[in-house]
């Protein structure tokens, strides 16, 4: 049998107790910021609002959908 300092016994009770507060909470990163996956998302969701919102006014001013050419109704 192996007899380990009070001192060192503490040690490893505090840092396991540390390690337990810290299960399942990830990990912990000081880089902030957008990843480019992210970056490209956003971009592409603007462009839709963007060209949603093109097509709305032009419709206003056109008055209505247009019909498209060859197409006999």
């Amino acid at each position: 049998m192996q007899t380990v300092s009070k001192r060192l016994a503490e040690k490893k009770v505090a840092k396991f107790e540390k390690n337990i507060t810290r299960r399942g909470a990830g990990s912990v990163s000081s880089k902030k910021g957008f990843e480019p996956a992210h970056v490209v998302l956003i971009l592409f969701a603007v462009l839709v609002v963007v060209s949603f919102i093109y097509q709305i006014v032009r419709m206003a001013i056109v008055g209505g959908i247009p019909e498209e050419n060859g197409i006999d109704s």
